[in-house]
């Protein structure tokens, strides 16, 4: 059983997300839960509300929740908004707001195991 969610717009950028998604990629999601609620980066949050989301998700195609892990997880750029600063002498400079595209998919270890 697989089931996926998804998370556009995310007004953060993708190489801070990532940092999240990569440490509970391939992880139960018990433990991927604990470490997103105690490991102290922005994005946490974000990527936990995507994680409890495939779950619910897989809940709904009847999967047992205790018995998913995270199999895959990925982040992309998403558009980026422009912005302008004033600087000195009349001029100014850029400012790019970055966001970003989070995708969680959970698979059931009876898939993982049965299939091997």
């Amino acid at each position: 059983m697989e089931a996926r969610a998804s998370a556009k717009y995310v007004r953060v950028s993708a190489s801070k997300v990532r940092r999240s998604v990569d440490l509970i990629r391939g992880r139960h999601v018990e433990d991927a839960r604990r470490i997103l609620r105690f490991t102290p980066l922005g994005p946490n949050p974000v990527v936990l509300k995507v994680l409890n989301s495939a779950v619910a998700n897989a809940e709904q195609k009847n999967a047992i929740p205790e018995n998913l892990f995270v199999a895959r997880a990925w982040v992309d750029e998403g558009p980026t908004l422009k912005r302008w600063r004033p600087r000195a002498y009349g001029r100014a400079y850029s400012i790019r707001k970055r966001t970003s595209h989070v995708t969680v998919v959970v698979q059931s270890l009876e898939e993982v195991a049965g299939g091997a």
